[in-house]
């Protein structure tokens, strides 16, 4: 089976422009047909492209975002995505604006750690700018 890289660009209003993460998907090379996008606010993850993304995710998928605000703004709902993307879907995640928190390589245990405190304090972050 092949694995799949998808692009998640998300932005909070039909008015806002969503050309700046589209390039970063371009650059990182997700093909156009696998890029979803969401007109919707990241105050939860009760969005309907996001959802539909997460059940189509199979072992090996790569899930790309800009950063990790655009993900979500919620910070006890974003570090359990990231568990339900890695865990359960066991796909990986890779956050362009942030290359710690890139989970397709293997990672020993300190590397895990560090990624950990730096996606909870990043989730944070989101949250707090909400």
């Amino acid at each position: 089976m092949t694995e799949t890289t998808y692009g998640y660009v998300r932005v909070s209003t039909q008015e806002q422009n969503e050309a700046r993460q589209l390039a970063a998907m371009q650059e990182f090379g997700v093909a156009e047909k696998n890029i979803i996008i969401e007109k919707l606010s990241g105050k939860d993850f009760n969005r309907p492209c996001y959802q539909r993304l997460v059940r189509a995710l199979r072992p090996g998928d790569v899930l790309v975002v800009k950063s990790i605000d655009r993900l979500g703004r919620n910070y006890d709902e974003i570090l359990e995505q990231w568990s339900v993307i890695t865990k359960k879907r066991k796909a990986a995640i890779v956050v362009l604006d942030m290359p710690l928190l890139d989970t397709r390589q293997g990672r020993d245990l300190t590397g895990t750690l560090i990624a950990d405190i730096v996606l909870q304090l990043l989730s944070y972050v989101a949250q707090t700018e909400r």
